[in-house]
This record gives structure tokens, sequence and C-alpha cells, in this order.
């Protein structure tokens, strides 16, 4: 599990095609690497990917062709920065909401406005992802905790919604260097999904 504050930007230093639908990522990120073993989850952009080989200053992680499939992993090239959570411990701070690390679509950015104190930043939203999301509810945004600023009434032919970042955010994430038209992946709050699949069955019954 994780909780989307992301330890450090990395860098992918090499990508291998290790059959017709999967690859291998290898990033430098030492700061993460202080304790990590074989077998450990670490998030990249959001996405949970176990170390299969590691050094001092960079780990590999095997992608599958779901991943491939679901996330923005496979637009990557080599040199490109991401962002990196290693899994939560047990005893560490909960900072920011549960994320489970399982990407459930990508998404444009449509617009970004820079504030003084604040960018703001559109991002389209799927419509299956859309009863998922409310006003002041948390979305991750390549593996970042945010909270949803605006969201598209349920009528909305096309939905989205906002994101304010802080200076900090901007600086510490990949985000800060995101253009418009750039794909993010997106994990909506795993409470919400629960909540709206047992409404389905209690509707259900009650037919």
């Amino acid at each position: 599990m994780f909780t989307g504050i992301i330890q450090t930007r990395g860098d992918i230093t090499a990508i291998t095609e290790t059959s017709p639908d999967t690859m291998a990522l290898t990033i430098h990120a030492p700061s993460v690497l202080i304790d990590v073993r074989r077998g450990d989850s670490i998030a990249i952009d959001g996405v949970c990917l176990t170390v299969t080989e590691f050094t001092d200053h960079s780990f590999t992680a095997d992608v599958m062709v779901q991943t491939l499939r679901l996330t923005s992993l496979g637009t990557k090239t080599t040199g490109d920065k991401v962002n990196v959570e290693p899994a939560m411990g047990a005893a560490d701070r909960f900072g920011g909401h549960i994320v489970q690390g399982h990407v459930e679509s990508t998404a444009t950015v449509s617009e970004i406005e820079p504030g003084e104190q604040w960018t703001r930043m559109r991002i389209s939203l799927p419509e299956r992802l859309a009863p998922y999301l409310i006003d002041q509810g948390s979305i991750t945004v390549n593996g970042i905790s945010l909270t949803v600023a605006e969201v598209t009434e349920p009528e909305s032919s096309q939905h989205w919604f906002d994101i304010f970042l802080i200076p900090e955010t901007l600086e510490a994430t990949t985000l800060g260097i995101t253009e418009i038209g750039d794909v993010v992946n997106l994990e909506t709050d795993i409470l919400a999904r629960h909540v709206a699949r047992m409404l389905q069955f209690n509707t259900k019954e009650e037919k």
C-alpha cells in the first residue's frame, strides 16, 4: 500500500523489451534504495511495480502487458523523469490517502493556469471514473495524492476535474514539468469504489 506522498523523482536509465508485450524499466533513484530488497514494491508514476534487481543507485522492475495497456509507462523513454514512492511501512506516517498503486486509466492534461501561490491544472476524466470523484475528495495523479478542487456534474457530456498545486508539489514531483497534452495515470479513491460496488448489489437485491 502507498499514501501518494512522493519521496523522490527518478530517472529512467534503461528500457529493455523482455518479450513482445512486456518490458523492464531501470530507474535511478538512490534515495529510496537504502534498505531495498528483491520483491519489494515501489510505485512509479502511481504504478505498483516489483523490484527484480537493484544496485546502490538504481533498480529494475518488470512491466506486464496489463500495466502497459492501462498506464502511461509504455510511452516512456530513456531519460524521462518519474515519481517514485516505496511501499508504506507499518510504522510510517500516513500523509496522503489510501493508494493501491493500481492505476485504473490514463487521462490528458487539458489546462494549466499558473498563479503566484499555486497552479491550477485541469485533467480529463474517463466517464467510468467520474462517479468516484467529489469536490474536496481524493484522487491520485501519477502517484501523487491530491485534493479534487472541482469536478463536472453527472450530466456533463465530457468529464474533467481541477486540482490546485502548491510550489512544493511542483518542485518535488513531475507535475512541475507537466505540459498541456501530457498523459497522466489516475487511481480513484478505493473507498468510493467499494461504496459504489455495494450500492450496485443493494439496488439489485431491492428489485
